[in-house]
C-alpha cells in the first residue's frame, strides 16, 4: 500500500507542477514580469520568467495537502502526520517567500543568510538537525550548542549550493531531480516513509516543471524555486540520516550532493584568491566554465546531469557500509581533482604554482647563494675570461643560457682583447654555454650596469633559450650588489683589454723601429 501512496503522491505533484508551471509561464509572460538578460553571468538572450519556483511550490504543497486528506477521508491512517510534515514544510515556505522576494526586489546577501538561519532554527527546534556523529561524539546526542552550529551550517551550504548552479537551463532542476530520487532511494531501503513521502511528491514537482525549464527554457525557477529545493533537500537528507551514528550517515548526504556542494566550494576558494567578496558573483562557476570550452548549453547540462548521477550511484555504494568509505571519497577525491584540473581554473594553477615553489625552497636558498658567491668572486676580478667563467658557473644551473654586455668601453676593443666573447650584430658582446646560437632569446632580462657614483657604464643582459622551467632565484639579487660589482669587472676588464693592446702596440713599434736601425 505504501508503494501505491507514493506512486499517487508522485502523480499528483507531477500533474500539478506541470498545469501550474504553464499557467503561471503564461500569467508572466501576459503581465511582463520577466528576468531581463544580462551580459555579466546570466547565458539567456531573451526575456524569461523567473517565478517557477511559485508552480513548483503550489504543486508540492498542493500533492502533500492531498495525500494528508484524502486518507482520512477514505477512513485509513498513515505513518506520519501533518505535524511531521510541517515540522519540514513550513521552514521550507519561509525560505520559499523570502526567495520569491528577492525575485521581486533584490536582498542583500546578510538578508537572505540570516532569514535561512532563521529558518533552520525552526527546523531544529522541530527535531530536524545533526543530533549524532559517529566519528565525533561516539554514537551520543549532541548538545544545541555543537548540534545547531553545524545544522546550519550543512543547510545554508546545501540551500545556497542549489541556487549557485541555478545558471543553465534545467540545470539545478535536474540536478536536484538525481539527488531526490538517491534520497527516494535510501529512505525506502532504511524505511524512512516521511522522509520516502516527501522526496518522491519533491519529485514529482521538479519533473513537471523541468519539461517547461530544460534549454530552452521558456520559465525560470528563482531564488525562490532554487532556494526552497535546496532547503528541502538538506532538511530531508539530515531526516533520513539522524538516527545513524556511523561515518556512512555523514557522508552520503556529502556525496549525493557532490556537485552543488563541489561548485560552491570552489566558488568560496576563488574568492578568496581573488581577493573578493564571497558573496560576489562571478562567470566562472562549474557550468560557465564548460561554456567557456565550447560545449554548447545542452551538452553543458547533460555532462553535468551525468556526474550528479555518479555522484548519487557513489553514494549509494556507501550502503555496503563503512569499508566503502574509503574507495568512494578516493573516488571522489580523484574525480573532483581531474575536473577541476580539465577546467583549467587560474587561480588554482596559481596556487598549484605556489606550493610548487614552497617545495623548491631549498633549490631557490642553493642558487641564491651562488649569486652571492658570484658577486664576491667578481670584487678582484680583471679580465673577460674570468667574468665568462664565474657567470657561467652561476647562471648556469640557474637556467640561463648566456649574458650580453654592451657599453662605450667595448665598442672599439678588437676581437681578441675581449675573447671568449663574440661580438653580435648589434654590437653587444655575447657568451654562451648551451650550444644555442638564436639571434633573438625567447627571454631577457636586462638592466643597466652603473658604477658606485650612480654613472651609466653599459648594460647587461642574461637570457634564455626557452622557457619551460620556472626561475628559482630571487632576481632583486642580480639587479643589487651583483650588478655593482659586474660593473667594477667589467670596467677593469676592459681597462685591462685596451692596456694589453697597447702594450702590445707599442712592442711591435720597438720591434719594428730595431728592425729599421738594424738595416
Amino acid at each position: 500500500m505504501a508503494i501505491y501512496s507514493y506512486l499517487i503522491s508522485f502523480l499528483t505533484s507531477l500533474f500539478l507542477s506541470f498545469v501550474l508551471t504553464r499557467k503561471i509561464r503564461n500569467y508572466a509572460i501576459r503581465f511582463g514580469w520577466f528576468d531581463p538578460p544580462n551580459r555579466g553571468r546570466h547565458t539567456h538572450t531573451n526575456p524569461v520568467p523567473r517565478l517557477g519556483g511559485v508552480a513548483l511550490v503550489l504543486a508540492c504543497t498542493g500533492a502533500i495537502t492531498i495525500s494528508l486528506v484524502l486518507p482520512r477521508l477514505m477512513g485509513s491512517t498513515s505513518s506520519f502526520s501533518a505535524k511531521m510534515v510541517l515540522a519540514i514544510l513550513f521552514p521550507g515556505l519561509i525560505v520559499f517567500l523570502m526567495g520569491l522576494y528577492d525575485d521581486l526586489r533584490p536582498l542583500g546577501p546578510y538578508w537572505k543568510f540570516g532569514v535561512q538561519g532563521l529558518a533552520t532554527v525552526l527546523l531544529y527546534m522541530n527535531g530536524v538537525g545533526v543530533h549524532r556523529l559517529g566519528f565525533v561524539s561516539h554514537g551520543q546526542v549532541l548538545g544545541i550548542a555543537i548540534g545547531l552550529p553545524l545544522t546550519i551550517l550543512w543547510v545554508l551550504l546545501i540551500t545556497n549550493s542549489f541556487n549557485l548552479i541555478d545558471g543553465l537551463d534545467g540545470l539545478a532542476a535536474g540536478s536536484a531531480l538525481f539527488s531526490t530520487i538517491i534520497i527516494f532511494a535510501i529512505s525506502l531501503l532504511r524505511q524512512n516513509t516521511l522522509v520516502s513521502f516527501l522526496t518522491i511528491t519533491l519529485a514529482g514537482a521538479i519533473l513537471g516543471f523541468l519539461r517547461f525549464n530544460f534549454n530552452p527554457a521558456s520559465i525560470f525557477l528563482g531564488d525562490s524555486g532554487s532556494l526552497f529545493i535546496g532547503f528541502m533537500l538538506s532538511a530531508l537528507a539530515l531526516t533520513g540520516s539522524q538516527k545513524a551514528t556511523t561515518m556512512v550517515a555523514v557522508a552520503i548526504p556529502v556525496v549525493s550532493f557532490g556537485l552543488p556542494i563541489a561548485d560552491a566550494t570552489l566558488s568560496v576558494i576563488r574568492r578568496l584568491l581573488r581577493g573578493k567578496p564571497l558573496f560576489s558573483g562571478d562567470d566562472d562557476h562549474i557550468h560557465h566554465k564548460l561554456l567557456k570550452r565550447g560545449l554548447s548549453h545542452r551538452h553543458a547540462v547533460l555532462i553535468l546531469y551525468a556526474v550528479t548521477a555518479g555522484f548519487g550511484l557513489l553514494s549509494l555504494v556507501l550502503l555496503h557500509g563503512d569499508a566503502m568509505i574509503a574507495f568512494v571519497l578516493s573516488v571522489v577525491g580523484l574525480g573532483v581533482w581531474l575536473g577541476v584540473q580539465q577546467l583549467q581554473y587560474a587561480e588554482f594553477a596559481e596556487l598549484h604554482a605556489l606550493f610548487q615553489k614552497t617545495g623548491q625552497r631549498r633549490r631557490i636558498i642553493v642558487n641564491n647563494l651562488q649569486i652571492r658567491r658570484a658577486t664576491e668572486s667578481l670584487t678582484t676580478c680583471a679580465q673577460f675570461e674570468h667574468i665568462c667563467q664565474i657567470l657561467k658557473d652561476a647562471l648556469e644551473s640557474l637556467g640561463f643560457d648566456g649574458f650580453l654586455i654592451s657599453g662605450p668601453y667595448l665598442d672599439e676593443l678588437a676581437q681578441s682583447s675581449f675573447a671568449p666573447f663574440r661580438r653580435t650584430s648589434d654590437g653587444r658582446l655575447r657568451y654562451d654555454w648551451g650550444g644555442y646560437r638564436s639571434a633573438q632569446p625567447e627571454w631577457e632580462l636586462s638592466f643597466d650596469l652603473l658604477t658606485s657614483s650612480g654613472y651609466k657604464w653599459g648594460q647587461f643582459s642574461v637570457f634564455r633559450e626557452c622557457f619551460e622551467e620556472p626561475l628559482l632565484v630571487d632576481i632583486n639579487l642580480l639587479s643589487g650588489e651583483f650588478r655593482r660589482r659586474l660593473t667594477d669587472a667589467a670596467h677593469r676588464s676592459a681597462l685591462h683589454a685596451q692596456s694589453s693592446v697597447i702594450d702590445l702596440r707599442a712592442k711591435e713599434a720597438h720591434l719594428i723601429s730595431k728592425a729599421a736601425s738594424a738595416n
